[in-house]
């Protein structure tokens, strides 16, 4: 059962990293966020993991106000 928290975590950190990454890159916000986003329901597709676009855009959200305080 740990091990399943820890894939999970490592996954999650890897997304996070990833979005982080691009954020941080010289593009427009909204282009950047709709490619996390797509990047996130595309994994989501890949893994059979049921997760709402509204919840995707959520966690970009979230990653994007994350990256902006801590900048």
């Amino acid at each position: 059962m740990k091990t399943l928290g820890y894939i999970g975590a490592f996954i999650g950190g890897a997304i996070a990293g990833a979005a982080l990454g691009i954020l941080m890159a010289p593009e427009k916000g909204s282009e950047t966020r709709t490619k996390i986003g797509d990047a996130v329901d595309d994994f989501c597709k890949k893994h059979n993991i049921k997760v709402s676009r509204k919840e995707v855009d959520d966690l970009v959200d979230d990653i994007k106000d994350a990256a902006d305080t801590n900048a």
